[in-house]
C-alpha cells in the first residue's frame, strides 16, 4: 500500500475519512467511467462472503436464481407510470448499436421488474405455477449526479428478488419474510443493527403498494437505507398481462413482490465498524480472518520462523479458519502490521525466534474491548484450539458495540420542530416522534432540516409509550423515525 499517511480522523471529517479509508484499505477505486467503481479483490472478497450467506438463506426460503437481460425496451419502462417517473432522471439509454440508430431505445437496467414480469406472463398459466420465486444477482445502472464509492455509484452490484404470488396475503407474507431475512443477515453477519419498518408514501419504491426498509445508523449519526422489500400489488401484472387461472376457474392478476440489497452494504460495514486506523471487518465476512507474520532479524532465523508460521497456519485451516501467512521479504513487520490493520483483519499472529523456543506466539486483536490487552502471549496449542471461539466472540462484540452506539444516539420524546432541529444539528442520530400522517409535515421537515422520514418502525422498535402529539402540531396517528441520511 503506497500511501502511509494517517487517515483523516473521523471526528474531524467523517466523509473525508470514509473516502480515504475505502481506497487505502484497497476495497475499491474510481474507474475511468464517471461515477463507476472498480471493486478490488479485498472488497470483492467481502462482497462474495455477503453473497454466499444471503444466497444460502434465499434458497432455504424456497427461491431460485435466474438471469435476465441487461437491456430493457424503453416501452417496458414506460408502461408503469409511477415506475418511469421514479427512475427517468437516472436512466442510461442506448440509442445506437451495430453502426445504426435503434428502432426503439434500450434502457440499461435500473431494476428488472418490467423485463421479469413480461417473461412471467409467458410462463404462468395456472395457480399451480405459483408462487414463482426467482432471484438474480446482477449489475444495474442508475445515472447518479453525486457518487461515493459503494454508497452511491452509477453502476453497482446487487441481488433482486421478484416473486409472483396468487394472493395479496401471500405477497405480504413474502415481503415481510424477506425483510426479516435481511435484518437477520445484517445483524448476524455484518454486525450492523437495523431498525425495520414501513416507508411513508413519499419514500416508497416507485410503483409499489408498500415498501419496508432496514435502516442502519452510521457512526456519524446518519441513516443508511441498507435494504428494502416491496409489496408491488398487481400494478406490474396488469401492465404485462401476468394472469393465471385460479383454483375456482377465474382469470386473476398475480401479486408481485420485489426485494434487494447491494454493494452498499460494504460501505455500511465500513461506516459501522471502522476506526481511525482503518476498516474493521467482522470475522464472518473477512476474506482473511487471521494473518500470521513471521518476525526475524537474521537470515539464519528466517527458515525456521517461516516454516513454523506455515505450520501454524495449516493447523488453523484444519479448523476452518481463513488464514494467510505474510512472508513477503520486501516489507518489514511494522509495514505488514500497518497494512493488515488498515484492511481490518480481525486477528494477527506474530511469531519470532524466541516464540519458537517457548512454543508460543503473540495473538493481536484488531479492536480491543474495555479492559482487554492489545497483545496476548499464548501457547501455540491454545491459539489453535481457541481462535475460532475468539472470532465468534469478536463478531458478537462488534454487534453489541454498534447496537449500544445506536441506542445512545436514538432520541425519543421530541414534540416540536425546534427540538428535532436541535438534535439533528447537535448529536444527530435517530429521532422518534409522533406524526399525523400529513405529507405536508413530512415535506416541511425535509426542507427545513434536511432530514427524511426513515420509517414507521415495527413494534419491536417503537417507544414503550406511544407519542400523542404530531411533530408538526396536532394529534399523532403513529410514531416515526427521522434522520439525515446517505
Amino acid at each position: 500500500m503506497a500511501d502511509d499517511k494517517g487517515l483523516t480522523p473521523r471526528a474531524d471529517d467523517f466523509s473525508a475519512w470514509y473516502n480515504e479509508v475505502v481506497q487505502r484499505a484497497e476495497l475499491a477505486d474510481h474507474s475511468p467511467v464517471r461515477g463507476s467503481m472498480v471493486i478490488r479483490p479485498w472488497g470483492y472478497g467481502i462482497w462474495e462472503r455477503m453473497q454466499r450467506a444471503l444466497d444460502d438463506r434465499f434458497k432455504e426460503t424456497g427461491h431460485e436464481n435466474a438471469y435476465f437481460p441487461l437491456l430493457i425496451p424503453m416501452s417496458f419502462i414506460e408502461r408503469e407510470k409511477e415506475h418511469v417517473e421514479g427512475f427517468k432522471p437516472e436512466l442510461a439509454v442506448v440509442t445506437h448499436a451495430g453502426g445504426k440508430e435503434l428502432e426503439e431505445p434500450l434502457v440499461v437496467r435500473p431494476t428488472s421488474e418490467t423485463i421479469i414480469y413480461s417473461m412471467y406472463a409467458k410462463w404462468v398459466q395456472s395457480y399451480r405455477d405459483l408462487p414463482l420465486k426467482l432471484n438474480q444477482w446482477a449489475n444495474v445502472m442508475r445515472w447518479e449526479l453525486r457518487t461515493r464509492l459503494f454508497l452511491r455509484t452509477s453502476e453497482f452490484l446487487w441481488q433482486e428478488g421478484h416473486p409472483a404470488h396468487a394472493t395479496e396475503g401471500e405477497a405480504e407474507e413474502e415481503t415481510r419474510l424477506m425483510l426479516d431475512v435481511y435484518r437477520t443477515f445484517m445483524e448476524e453477519w455484518i454486525a450492523m443493527p437495523v431498525v425495520t419498518g414501513l416507508k411513508s408514501e413519499s419514500e416508497k419504491f416507485a410503483g409499489a403498494l408498500r415498501t419496508y426498509t432496514c435502516e442502519a445508523m452510521m457512526q456519524d449519526g446518519k441513516a443508511l437505507q441498507a435494504g428494502t422489500s416491496h409489496n408491488l400489488g398487481q400494478n406490474f401484472s396488469r401492465q404485462f398481462g401476468l394472469t393465471f387461472q385460479s383454483e375456482a376457474g377465474a382469470e386473476e392478476f398475480a401479486w408481485n413482490t420485489s426485494w434487494g440489497v447491494s454493494t452498499r452494504l460494504v460501505g455500511g460495514m465500513v461506516m459501522t465498524h471502522g476506526d481511525d486506523t482503518g476498516i474493521v471487518v467482522p470475522p464472518r465476512l473477512a476474506p482473511v480472518q487471521v494473518v500470521v507474520v513471521p518476525i526475524y532479524r537474521k537470515e539464519a532465523e528466517r527458515t525456521a520462523v517461516v516454516e513454523k508460521a506455515h505450520e501454524l497456519a495449516g493447523r488453523l485451516r484444519e479448523r476452518d479458519v481463513r488464514v494467510r501467512v505474510d512472508d513477503r521479504d520486501h516489507l518489514n513487520p511494522g509495514a505488514k502490521f500497518w497494512e493488515w490493520e488498515r484492511k481490518g483483519v480481525p486477528f494477527r499472529i506474530e511469531i519470532g525466534p524466541r516464540d519458537l523456543a517457548k512454543e508460543q506466539a503473540v495473538l493481536v486483536k484488531r479492536v480491543q474491548g474495555e479492559g482487554e490487552e492489545r497483545k496476548a502471549f499464548l501457547p501455540e496449542n491454545q491459539i489453535v484450539a481457541e481462535l475460532a471461539e475468539h472470532l465468534e466472540a469478536f463478531q458478537r462484540q462488534l454487534l453489541e458495540r454498534a447496537r449500544a452506539r445506536r441506542e445512545a444516539r436514538s432520541h425519543r420524546g421530541g414534540e416540536t420542530l425546534d427540538e428535532l432541529r436541535e438534535i439533528l444539528e447537535g448529536p444527530g442520530g435517530f429521532v422518534y416522534t409522533g406524526w399525523s400522517g400529513d405529507p405536508a409535515v413530512e415535506e416541511r421537515i425535509k426542507e427545513e432540516t434536511k432530514a427524511t422520514l426513515r420509517c414507521i418502525p415495527d413494534p419491536a422498535f417503537r417507544s414503550p409509550q406511544a407519542p400523542t402529539r404530531c411533530i408538526g402540531g396536532g394529534e399523532a396517528r403513529m410514531e416515526v423515525v427521522w434522520a439525515r441520511a446517505y
